[in-house]
């Protein structure tokens, strides 16, 4: 676990910071801390556990009976029937020993070399299971990075993975963690069986096992409280915390968990990404499979956040992180070192740490990513490939505007309960980069980025009719009501004396007064009126303002949409649903936008709605770039990578609204759209400017 070198014991890649033990005033904040997480149901009860057990009892039944039906089948001798065995492991929280009440249960099964994964486990183990009362929600995903299969046993979520094996038989007492159980094995089985020799190698390389399951325990909470914690739209997951809190671990051996927590926070507000956090230095071996190593693999330049596993193969198990939502980590982190200080000088209690981050309070911009389909079923097949593309978006509109328009994913996936289809929906929240200076007229076109991930979705093998995607521009005022937890008050900000005095002299009209987006002077009651005396000023029918698009039909995606000019202000991309059968086809002439303003009922020449400069964009990889030169491998000085902070991403970034306040100004957009009840309104987006 360490080796000693003089008369200090070295865990990990470096010598520790301290070896100092814990004061009178560390442990009893370690007692307050240990009482706060129990009072927060944080640990599960006997009950859950011993129900846990049963199910994973349960499963290892159903997969040994399974390899053995195939062993019969497939002509073995009746020794090797009775000798066929399969096993069930855990793997992430189980298996490190840090799962709470109702957690997900992270699964391996182990099988021999002749049971495959693609035939044998994805379709003979999965009809065995779908036979099963106790099992609903079944979803298999074959094509993931990892493959796996998705229930729900006895009301327990289950994730299942599989691997083969290079035996005959599998023994009871199989070392998952030596490097044998590689041999003849692909890059997905690697995959699979690293999860358990992951978490293994994290247990061995930590001083002490109970300090560390306790600090990961806390830091998964407080991760999820702060919305940082979803590997599959950019922050982290389980394994990225554990990996984290144990380089933390190695560097304090002898601390408690109350000084661990704040070392924790110490130690990643001044690191210097992207030098990686590495629990043990990288080995290679003869059999050949590729490892992090940015010396070599260009590809590995580009991580912005390394987070390195120790066990062969070792592989950064943070590559979704991109430049944005590491920028909302280090953020979170900062705040994080802010209220440990406060604590530690009795300013604070540890229940001010773990506040709720209130996502849709912060930003005055978001996009929305609404998700349909005909049934519960077919949308959980459906959410879970868009979730695991949401990246690319944030990745896409990123490289589109240089990064100057930043992006930030809400974690947690969102249901509208008015609405009688299925449906759900992700959460950006947009603004422009810190430090950049706002040029009149500038705009961040990302139509191109938005129709590149339609694309990527349109590629869903297992599409049915009924999915549908939609994008949309909308402000933080006129969020729908589902993204408010039940019971809370939506906040309404103060204005000044003064703001309403600007305000006032700037709204003469009645068409500034409904036209401009945070003017307010326009009530619902004079909505009627107001849209009568702007008739004249489109021909081709009724012009309607983004708040009585809104007021009308409550949600971004009305059931259907009358044949009208939309005036919409900010522009929305409504996103066009998927081309893939007839009767999803709108109309080109409605929804694409050309050089025509006349055919679209634009007021202004779309040279001035679109004065973005593409040309000047360069091409460059979706996941950014890194200097090389950043990264020392294999020696690394101090604790690797803890150097000075960059503290130019800490700051909150002023926008503003319209010309005179916060946010994204848009500019005016007409699409025709035609009634139809199976159909999203569809509006090209040609977003918005950041002034």
């Amino acid at each position: 676990m360490g080796t000693a070198v003089g008369l200090v014991m070295q865990f990990g890649v470096t010598k520790p910071i301290s070896m100092a033990g814990p004061a009178p005033a560390d442990l009893k904040r370690t007692r307050e801390l240990e009482k706060f997480l129990v009072e927060s149901g944080l640990y599960e009860s006997e009950d859950e556990a011993a129900k846990r057990e049963a199910v994973l009892a349960r499963l290892r039944e159903l997969v040994k009976d399974w390899v053995k039906q195939l062993t019969r089948i497939r002509g073995y001798t009746d020794q090797m029937v009775e000798d066929a065995n399969a096993l069930i492991l855990t793997f992430g929280s189980c298996r490190l020993g840090v799962n709470g009440p109702g957690a997900d249960i992270d699964a391996l099964c182990v099988g021999p070399s002749y049971i495959s994964r693609d035939e044998d486990f994805f379709y003979f183990f999965h009809d065995i299971l779908a036979q099963l009362e106790e099992v609903t929600e079944l979803q298999p995903v074959p094509d993931a990075h990892v493959p796996v299969m998705k229930f729900k046993f006895d009301g327990i979520s289950i994730d299942l993975l599989y691997a083969s094996v290079s035996v005959l038989v599998v023994p009871e007492d199989l070392d998952i963690s030596h490097v044998s159980v590689l041999y003849n094995v692909d890059e997905a089985t690697v995959r699979s069986l690293n999860g358990c020799r992951v978490a293994d190698q994290i247990l061995k390389l930590v001083p002490n096992v109970q300090h560390f399951r306790t600090t990961l325990r806390c830091l998964k909470f407080w991760a999820r409280r702060r919305g940082v914690y979803s590997n599959v739209t950019g922050f982290l997951g389980g394994v990225n915390w554990a990996i984290l809190v144990a380089r933390v671990c190695q560097l304090y051996p002898n601390a408690v968990p109350s000084m661990l927590v704040s070392r924790f926070f110490r130690v990643y507000t001044q690191w210097r990404w992207p030098n990686p956090v590495m629990l043990c230095e990288i080995e290679e071996d003869e059999l050949g499979f590729p490892v992090w190593d940015p010396r070599r693999n260009h590809r590995d330049r580009t991580h912005h956040m390394p987070i390195i596993t120790p066990a062969y193969p070792c592989m950064n198990s943070s590559y979704n992180v991109s430049p944005s939502t590491l920028r909302v980590m280090i953020e979170q982190l900062d705040h994080g070192n802010k209220i440990c200080q406060d604590i530690e000088l009795n300013k604070a209690r540890w229940s001010s740490l773990f506040e709720q981050y209130m996502f849709f309070e912060i930003y005055k911009n978001y996009l929305q990513v609404d998700i349909i389909a005909a049934g519960a079923d077919d949308l959980r097949a459906w959410r879970g490939w868009v979730e695991s593309r949401l990246r690319q978006l944030t990745l896409m509109i990123e490289r589109d505007t240089l990064g100057k328009l930043q992006c930030h994913p809400y974690p947690h996936v969102l249901f509208d309960p008015s609405r009688q289809c299925a449906h759900c929906a992700f959460f950006m929240g947009l603004q422009r980069k810190q430090g950049e200076v706002a040029q009149e007229g500038q705009q961040f076109d990302i139509r191109t980025a938005v129709d590149e991930f339609r694309d990527s979705i349109n590629m869903y093998n297992y599409w049915k009719p009924g999915m549908d995607i939609c994008v949309s521009h909308i402000r933080r005022r006129l969020l729908p009501a589902f993204v408010y937890p039940e019971g809370y008050k939506r906040p309404r900000p103060s204005r000044t004396l003064g703001d309403r005095q600007v305000r006032s002299s700037s709204s003469s009209s009645p068409e500034n007064n409904c036209s401009r987006p945070l003017k307010r002077k326009c009530s619902v009651e004079d909505v009627p009126r107001q849209l009568g005396k702007r008739q004249s000023l489109s021909p081709g029918g009724a012009s309607v303002s983004p708040d009585s698009v809104l007021q009308n039909f409550g949600s971004p995606l009305p059931e259907s949409v009358g044949s009208a000019e939309c005036d919409v202000t900010p522009v929305a991309d409504r996103g066009s649903p998927p081309r893939m059968v007839a009767q999803h086809e709108l109309s080109k002439k409605d929804l694409v936008l050309n050089n025509n303003a006349e055919d679209l009922g634009m007021a202004a020449p779309l040279s001035d709605v679109l004065v973005t400069d593409n040309s000047g964009i360069t091409s460059c990889s979706s996941e950014g770039s890194v200097d090389q030169g950043v990264i020392s491998i294999p020696s690394f000085e101090a604790v690797s990578g803890l150097l000075t902070k960059d503290v130019g991403l800490k700051d909150n970034i002023a926008l503003r609204d319209g010309s005179e306040t916060h946010g994204i100004d848009g500019v005016t957009l007409k699409a025709n759209t035609k009634a139809d009840a199976g159909k999203i309104q569809d509006l090209r987006l040609s977003l918005a400017s950041i002034a």
